[in-house]
């Protein structure tokens, strides 16, 4: 569990709120940090998890942290919790959003809305896998604080992610990398995820609801390293997504420092790795995490037996991809797909390329969805190359479901002006329209509807 605040000002010029920024923290609130692991506590903090009829179960205490471990909880059950410090309530009041004024533009204000603060524990990781939903998003922290159409795009599905929270049992999401791209001017820079306020914006805010009841689990993407900017946020994901107390202490489930190679086991029939695709920055460059010699031993060792039903790798990277912008990766088809040759997989997941697209290679599906916030619209090409069956250029998340031996994979858009997700359809390369969902079978994908009409 975890909490953590933003400070905010009330600029004299145009009377509209901004973000405190880490650099000003010091002197105006006498802060150093205020979310993350290595955040200052606000006071003595109390976590109560409840259960339905409202006794409390479990509880963990700290003085020292804005995080704690909760232990004890029964598997496959739903809880409430609260957090108090120094004996008052965490964020039980009506919350302020950054929402479109009367001006023009955005500004922070009450939203009407709170949080709903309930979450369900996984299954045994030993009992049969039931029904599971999750959502799989990339490239998506471009901001919500500007008034821009990557803004709207990014807004857009963040709506969908609540809808699909508060309406249906999901139970998690994966990131497919790129997760912070917000700078000091609210624009995509050279610098941008190196400091919290950056962060507010491009994750927090946008997905508050959402993390008040279900986990993000990260992949490292290219411009959350110094592959692509000037700067290395890799340390700044480290804090925000509380890497080391998640992943950095678990025997066999995760291998880090550097790099972010880990498993979740969500019952005994699925199971998803992060694979960490990025460069090593400590090897000028030389060669990527996944090469480094005790990463490529832990994914051996991953992928050595098909022992589960689904075991589904994520990464940023992906393996095949028609374009427009990347073509396929040689470096992961030559050393990761051989893996997962050898591990059953049927699903990989990915981002990078900023579109939808599905990929059919050697009986795996490939899907790319890395158009949670940026967009490229224009055309593939190397669909021969990639082994593509559909693609679609519009901003997206990908719901994946998995019951038994099926998994249904359906790109989601928007909201319906009744409030019913939008589904998003997708082109053949023939130009012929692709309804979802693209159900995977053991015959490998297929749509449940296909225009005959270009």
């Amino acid at each position: 569990m975890t909490w953590g605040a933003f400070y905010f000002v009330r600029h004299d010029a145009d009377q509209r709120w901004a973000i405190v920024e880490d650099h000003h923290l010091a002197d105006l609130v006498d802060r150093r940090s205020c979310i993350g692991t290595e955040a200052e506590p606000f006071g003595d903090t109390t976590v109560e998890v409840m259960d339905s009829s409202g006794a409390v179960v479990a509880q963990a205490w700290t003085a020292e942290h804005t995080w704690v471990w909760v232990e004890g909880l029964e598997p496959d059950t739903e809880y409430h919790y609260r957090v108090s410090v120094d004996g008052e309530c965490w964020g039980e009041a009506e919350l302020w959003d950054t929402l479109p004024d009367r001006r023009g533009g955005y500004d922070l204000m009450p939203s009407g809305r709170t949080y709903d603060l309930r979450f369900r524990t996984w299954p045994h990781p030993d009992n049969p896998s039931p029904p599971l939903q999750f959502v799989a998003l990339g490239d998506y922290g471009v901001g919500i604080r500007s008034d821009s159409e990557s803004t709207r795009r990014q807004r857009r599905i963040a709506e969908v992610l609540d809808q699909l929270v508060t309406d249906s049992d999901m139970r998690f999401v994966i990131s497919l990398g790129d997760n912070i791209y917000e700078g000091e001017i609210g624009e995509v820079g050279d610098n941008s995820g190196g400091e919290d306020d950056d962060w507010y914006s491009s994750y927090y805010a946008p997905y508050r609801y959402a993390l008040a009841q279900i986990p993000f689990f990260p992949a490292i993407g290219n411009h959350d390293t110094s592959d692509t900017e000037f700067s290395d946020d890799r340390a700044q994901l480290e804090d925000n997504f509380h890497l080391q107390q998640r992943f950095g202490n678990t025997a066999g489930r995760s291998s880090v420092d550097p790099g972010l190679f880990y498993r979740l086991r969500y019952g005994r029939d699925v199971e998803l790795v992060a694979i960490d695709t990025s460069v090593d920055s400590g090897s000028d460059g030389e060669h990527r995490h996944f090469q480094a010699a005790h990463h490529r031993q832990w994914l051996q060792e991953v992928f050595a037996t098909d022992d589960v039903r689904w075991r589904i790798p994520f990464s940023h990277h992906p393996a095949y991809c028609a374009g427009p912008k990347h073509p396929n990766d040689q470096e992961i088809c030559e050393e990761l797909t051989p893996l997962f040759a050898t591990g059953g997989v049927r699903l990989v997941l990915a981002g990078h390329e900023h579109n939808f697209q599905i990929s059919e290679v050697d009986g795996r599906t490939y899907a790319i969805s890395g158009a949670g916030g940026k967009i490229r619209e224009e055309s593939p090409e190397d669909f021969e190359q990639a082994g593509t069956t559909a693609w679609s250029g519009q901003s997206h998340l990908l719901l994946v479901e998995i019951d038994g031996e099926e998994a249904r994979l359906t790109p989601i858009s928007g909201l319906l002006p009744d409030g019913t997700p939008h589904l998003m359809t997708a082109m053949n390369p023939q130009d012929h329209i692709i309804r979802p969902p693209f159900v995977i079978t053991e015959n490998g994908v297929v749509p449940t509807s296909v225009s005959t009409n270009p």
